[in-house]
C-alpha cells in the first residue's frame, strides 16, 4: 500500500477551491493508500500570525478535513507541530539545500515582493516541506501546479541525502488530478481561488452562509457575450464557473452546455449557486457537529501518535546514517 502525504496551511478560510482541488481527492485516496493529512501550522508562522486566530484556524481546518469525509479510522489527521520530528528533520534538510535552489522558488519571490524585511523562515520553508514528505517516505504527494517546484526540491534533497549517506528516503512522485486541480478566482480567472485574496468576493469559503454564496456567485465576473460554453482560452471566466458546477452537480461540461443553450448567464448562475449551496450544506452541518462534540482533540492526538511512530523512526535512522551519537 503506497503512502500519501499532504497538508494545508491554517491561514485564512478554506475555500471551495481547496475542497475541489485537494480535499475531495484526499477522501478518494484514503481508501486505497496509507494517508497522512496534516494541518501545517509550522509553515503558517513563516509570516506573522495572530495567536488566537492561528489556534482557531488550526482547529477549524482539522474539523473541515473530517467534515469533508476524511475518516480518522483510515487516515491520520494531525497538526504538524504535534510531531516534533518535522522541525528536527526540517533543520537537517536546511543544511542540505543550497541557497540558489531556495532563491529560485517562485512562491518566495511572490510572497517577498515589495517587502522591506522578509523572515528567514519564508526563505527556507521548502526544506521543512521536504522534511514533511520525507518523514513518512511518501510515495505520492497531492500537489497543485503551484507546488510542483517545491516537490522537485524534495526529490533533489532525497537523492542528495541518499547519495551522501546511503539509501534512506523514498523519492516521492506528484499526484496531480486531471480535472479540478485548479479552481480559479471568481473575480479573475487568471488567478487561483485563494483564501489569502484580500477580496472576499473572489472566493467561496467552505463555511459561507447560503445567501453569501448566492451573492458571490451572482457577482462573479463573466465573459462578454451570453453563451454558456467551456473554452478556457476565449471564455476563461465562464469556463471556471462551469468547472465548479461540474464538480458540485456531478455533471459533465457538455451536459452543462446543453442544459443552458440559449439561456444566458442569469439562469446558469442561479442554478450554479444552488448546486454549491447543496454541496456545502452537509459539510457545514458535519463541521458544526464535530466542533460541538469535542471529538477533535482526540482525533488530533491519535493522528499525531500514528504519525510520530513513523516519523521518529525516520529521524533516528537518518541521524544514525549521518553519524550522530544516538541516546
Amino acid at each position: 500500500m503506497k503512502r500519501v502525504l499532504s497538508g494545508i496551511q491554517p491561514s485564512g478560510q478554506l475555500t471551495l477551491g481547496n475542497y475541489i482541488g485537494a480535499m475531495k481527492n484526499f477522501v478518494k485516496l484514503q481508501h486505497d493508500h496509507h494517508c497522512f493529512f496534516m494541518i501545517v501550522d509550522l509553515h503558517a508562522i513563516t509570516v506573522p500570525q495572530e495567536p488566537a486566530a492561528l489556534r482557531e484556524q488550526s482547529e477549524s481546518v482539522a474539523a473541515l478535513f473530517i467534515a469533508a469525509g476524511i475518516d480518522p479510522a483510515k487516515a491520520s489527521v494531525f497538526l504538524q507541530s504535534h510531531v516534533p520530528a518535522h522541525a528536527e528533520l526540517g533543520w537537517i534538510m536546511t543544511t542540505l539545500v543550497y541557497m540558489g535552489e531556495l532563491e529560485r522558488m517562485t512562491q518566495f519571490k511572490d510572497k517577498s515582493a515589495g517587502k522591506e524585511s522578509v523572515g528567514a523562515g519564508l526563505f527556507t520553508y521548502p526544506a521543512l516541506m521536504a522534511a514533511d514528505i520525507l518523514l513518512y517516505n511518501a510515495d505520492l504527494v497531492p500537489v497543485g501546479d503551484d507546488q510542483k517546484q517545491h516537490l522537485e526540491i524534495t526529490r533533489d534533497l532525497a537523492h542528495r541525502f541518499n547519495q551522501r549517506y546511503g539509501e534512506q528516503f523514498t523519492v516521492p512522485e506528484p499526484y496531480i488530478p486531471q480535472v479540478g486541480a485548479r479552481i480559479m478566482s471568481l473575480d479573475d480567472a487568471s488567478k487561483k481561488m485563494s483564501k489569502s485574496n484580500p477580496n472576499p468576493g473572489s472566493y467561496i469559503a467552505l463555511l459561507d452562509e447560503p445567501d453569501v454564496i448566492r451573492k458571490k456567485i451572482s457577482r462573479a465576473v463573466t465573459d462578454s457575450g451570453r453563451e454558456i460554453k467551456f473554452d478556457p482560452a476565449s471564455k476563461p471566466e465562464v469556463s471556471n464557473l462551469m468547472s465548479i458546477y461540474a464538480h458540485c452537480a456531478n455533471m459533465s461540461v457538455a451536459e452543462i452546455e446543453a442544459k443552458y443553450e440559449g439561456q444566458g448567464y442569469g439562469p446558469f448562475k442561479k442554478d450554479l449557486a444552488e448546486a454549491v449551496v447543496a454541496t456545502l450544506e452537509p459539510l457545514q452541518q458535519r463541521y458544526k457537529d464535530i466542533r460541538a462534540s469535542g471529538e477533535l482533540k482526540t482525533i488530533l492526538r491519535q493522528g499525531a501518535e500514528q504519525a510520530a511512530e513513523i516519523a521518529n523512526k525516520t529521524v533516528r535512522d537518518a541521524k544514525e546514517k549521518m553519524g550522530f551519537v544516538l541516546p
